[in-house]
């Protein structure tokens, strides 16, 4: 096993994600077997049921070198192959309180594996003021200062910058962070972040890295990254827009809902679209928020009118729900749902419990007992629009993350009003995907389809969904869920 430690400095929200999944693009490419792991350096029971505004301070942890080494050998891409490289981003930033454990963790283990199966990717930021237009490297030369002095030393340093690097500021960073110029990768800002593959795969990277792990590399035609090229180039040239609205509760942060922008973006790609997500705190959609803070109302509503397509993304707790459920009403009445009863989350008593708690993973406590990971779903209609979005399938097997349910009970309710159930469980019991009659498009599902949607390779269900905004959704269902030739 080969693996490949990203971190970064100076900043958060440096880029580490987008390189660590170009690096994994290109070495895929190649034909080697790749597989990721994100490191969320908060040590938690159940990290997952923080809010996004919230962090902790973590205790340490023995177990991170041996859970990385379990992770890196689990088979991805549907076979039962371990994969030979291990691409790891570290998050937060280098010299943060919350990621020393880790950081030490991987000093110990670059020992444990031997140096000619780990390598540090560091990527750092270049900031370029606009007062004199000059690069600067001292903030990455800090940077790599502190990495070092924590025990680990970068192999390659990648550049976060405006504009492409100055062959004077690249050897000055090769000189003062003791690294050869090859070292020294250049990622400027781009078109879209799919052109970073590319830039990466022109600097030389696979090559470095191939030789630096002793990795075998295909020299026959990359067909992935012909594809790859094809659909940037195809994001470049992207003319007819189509607008989404989000409404959530953590719209402050995009990256609350990074996996969910992310699915949108490669549907609107497969459709040869321009994304627009118009982000609404459904907090905003409620009725006393016109009595508080009546022009944040209109705003929103105006937001959500205005839109092609609405996306209501799962959130626990009873904050901004209301609003939720009115911008579904709204959606089902302008065919585009209105739930007129009540939750056990927000109204324990409640005389009309529609959504109720899973006895077995909520046992009266919040942490650690959610319905979490992959789990099979069987379509038990053939007149589902989902099922026809997943290729006719039988089944298909996704994410979930989630500690409630719709009650069983009131199955035969629903679906005498036109929602259907078209999914349930292998055993038949919890409900998976609602379909509504008589409508363009609504689809509800229990699972999360976005952690699975690719760039090349959009989520089914977001796919629908931005199909059915453009108003293409009947014409790809009849061509056999083929999209035009581009």
């Amino acid at each position: 096993m080969k693996y490949i430690l990203v971190t970064g400095g100076v900043i958060s929200g440096i880029g580490k994600g987008i390189i660590a999944s170009s690096v994994g693009t290109i070495l895929k490419s190649c034909g080697l077997r790749v597989t990721a792991i994100k490191i969320d350096p908060y040590i938690n029971i159940d990290a997952g049921t923080f809010s996004p505004y919230e962090h902790v301070v973590p205790h340490i942890t023995d177990a991170i070198q041996e859970w990385v080494v379990k992770q890196a050998k689990v088979p991805v891409d549907g076979d039962e192959t371990e994969p030979q490289v291990c691409v790891i981003e570290l998050g937060g930033t280098v010299g943060d309180i919350e990621s020393m454990p880790f950081v030490e963790a991987f000093r110990q283990f670059q020992f444990k594996v031997k140096r000619e199966n780990f390598c540090n990717i560091h990527v750092s930021l270049i900031p370029q003021p606009s007062a004199t237009g000059e690069q600067k490297t001292k903030p990455t030369q800090n940077s790599v200062r502190e990495l070092r002095g924590l025990g680990l030393s970068p192999d390659l340093i990648m550049c976060r910058c405006t504009t492409a690097l100055e062959n004077s500021v690249k050897e000055k960073i090769s000189m003062f962070c003791h690294v050869e110029p090859q070292q020294v990768i250049c990622v400027h800002d781009v078109l879209s972040i799919y052109r970073v593959p590319l830039l990466l795969e022109d600097q030389g990277v696979v090559g470095y890295l191939s030789r630096r792990l002793n990795m075998p590399i295909e020299t026959k035609s990359r067909q992935m990254l012909t594809k790859w090229k094809e659909m940037s180039d195809r994001s470049d040239r992207l003319l007819e827009q189509c607008s989404i609205a989000l409404v959530g509760k953590y719209t402050k942060f995009s990256d609350s809902y990074a996996s969910v922008i992310k699915a949108l973006e490669h549907s609107a790609l497969a459709i040869n679209h321009k994304l627009e997500v118009k982000y609404i705190d459904s907090a905003y959609l409620e009725p006393s928020t016109l009595q508080e803070e009546p022009v944040k109302y209109h705003e929103a509503w105006q937001k959500l009118c205005s839109a092609d397509g609405v996306l209501v993304p799962g959130g626990f707790g009873v904050r901004g729900t209301e609003g939720k459920i009115h911008a579904i009403n709204w959606a089902r009445k302008q065919k585009k749902p209105f739930l007129d009863a009540n939750s056990t989350e927000f109204d324990p008593e409640s005389k009309h419990p529609v959504v109720i708690d899973m006895p077995e993973h909520n046992p009266g406590q919040m942490g650690g007992t959610m319905r979490l990971g992959k789990r099979r779903t069987i379509f038990k209609s053939s007149n589902s629009v989902l099922r026809r979005l997943y290729g006719d399938a039988d089944y298909v097997d996704e994410r979930h993350r989630h500690r409630f349910e719709v009650n069983p009970e009131l199955k035969n309710h629903f679906e005498e009003k036109g929602f259907r159930f078209v999914g349930q469980d292998v055993e038949g019991e919890r409900m998976e995907v609602i379909e509504l009659d008589d409508h363009p498009y609504f689809v509800g599902v229990q699972y999360h389809p976005e952690f699975t949607s690719r760039p090349i390779k959009p989520s089914p269900p977001y796919l629908g969904l931005l199909l059915a905004a453009a108003g293409k959704l009947q014409s790809y269902l009849q061509k056999g869920c083929r999209l035009s030739p581009r």
